[in-house]
């Protein structure tokens, strides 16, 4: 135990209460300073996993991961379905032009009787066909 109670209480909450990013790398600093077994002992406090511990060892050594500005690497992430879907902005409009009302008066005013959840749906179940 190379820590008092009071100690990994604090280092558990500050760990929660960093980024994904500043969690790799706060664990593999606390890790490499109780060298044997300090990556087990790590993972076993945050409840993280030694893959976790290992890259952010990595990026501690690597000083352009260091200065990366963004959580996850450049191009990280679910692309947007803008990009990934055929025909969605066909799709879309063809919806929107079935729940378009306006103004009588002043065909300049128009509003869709559609909320964001119904228009998501929508497009979901035309994807499906």
């Amino acid at each position: 135990m190379p820590y008092s109670e009071l100690h990994k209480k604090e280092m558990m909450n500050l760990y929660a209460s960093l980024s994904e990013k500043d969690r790799r790398r706060y664990a593999a600093v606390e890790a490499r300073k109780l060298g044997h077994g300090g990556i087990a002992y790590v993972c076993s406090l945050f409840g993280c996993k030694d893959k976790t511990v290992r890259k952010g060892i990595k990026e501690m050594q690597d000083a352009e991961a260091l200065n990366r500005k963004g959580v996850r690497k450049p191009g990280g992430g679910r692309k947007s379905a803008i990009d990934s879907k055929e025909g969605i902005d066909e799709a879309f409009q063809s919806m929107l032009d079935d729940h378009t009302a306006g103004d009588p008066m002043n065909d300049k005013v128009k509003w869709k009787a559609l909320r964001r959840s119904d228009i998501a749906k929508a497009l979901k179940k035309e994807d499906s066909r």
